[in-house]
């Protein structure tokens, strides 16, 4: 909670300086949002604590208005938000994590809803729905074929980390999502903290560690 409050407080440092035409303050959507995954957590077959991924703020004109100058900016904003508070409370997502204003006739100024709902990846491997995000910032698309991991230069991803082996793991598309495999590397390849073992699906958000280095997997 204390990094979406970080988050989102220098939103308001930068949006409410330049003057708003909404009282309603990007942190109080953002403690919202994640109030309604806590409150729509469920556990599924697997043991795993899912929460909802789309979401709906719901607004009145007047404030949906007020939020038109920074609204790409504001959703992205709550989407990273969501994804830090769901790695900090051992959440999961059935799919890509979405956030999107609208404007509500039924809404009172100042006041506002957030709808969520629980959405399943509907992508496919033809799709090529995902990226990898490396701590340079750089994406690398996932599709159709493997993304290969480790130190040989012929690597996609090719890594100066003594800790990752030579061949040290691949990220592929299978009928539903894409997985991660560990090629037999040393030290092992982890999501979320969890050394993994044999083929593990990933979800949007997991942080996948290779050695000393950490990628971020992003459905899209």
């Amino acid at each position: 909670m204390q990094s979406l409050e970080r988050r989102l407080e220098r939103m308001v440092t930068g949006v409410f300086s330049r003057g708003s035409r909404t009282k309603i303050r990007p942190i109080e959507l953002g403690r919202r949002l994640v109030r309604e995954m806590d409150d729509q957590r469920s556990v599924d077959v697997k043991g795993r604590r899912v929460v909802p991924n789309d979401f709906t703020v719901q607004l009145a004109q007047n404030d949906f208005d007020g939020f038109t100058d920074i609204s790409d900016v504001l959703q992205t904003e709550l989407v990273e938000a969501a994804r830090e508070y769901a790695r900090s409370e051992g959440y999961h997502f059935m799919g890509p994590v979405k956030v999107a204003l609208s404007a509500d006739a039924e809404q009172k100024p100042g006041r506002f809803a957030v709808v969520a709902t629980l959405r399943q990846s509907s992508a496919s491997p033809g799709l090529g729905a995902g990226s990898l995000v490396l701590p340079s910032g750089q994406r690398v698309p996932l599709g159709d074929t493997a993304v290969t991991v480790g130190r040989l230069s012929e690597c996609t991803i090719p890594l100066n980390d003594q800790n990752v082996s030579r061949n040290h793991a691949e990220i592929r598309p299978n009928r539903q999502n894409f997985v991660v495999v560990d090629l037999g590397s040393t030290n092992g390849t982890m999501v979320n903290g969890t050394r993994i073992h044999g083929e593990t699906a990933l979800s949007d958000g997991d942080i996948i560690s290779f050695g000393s280095t950490y990628v971020r997997f992003e459905a899209s």
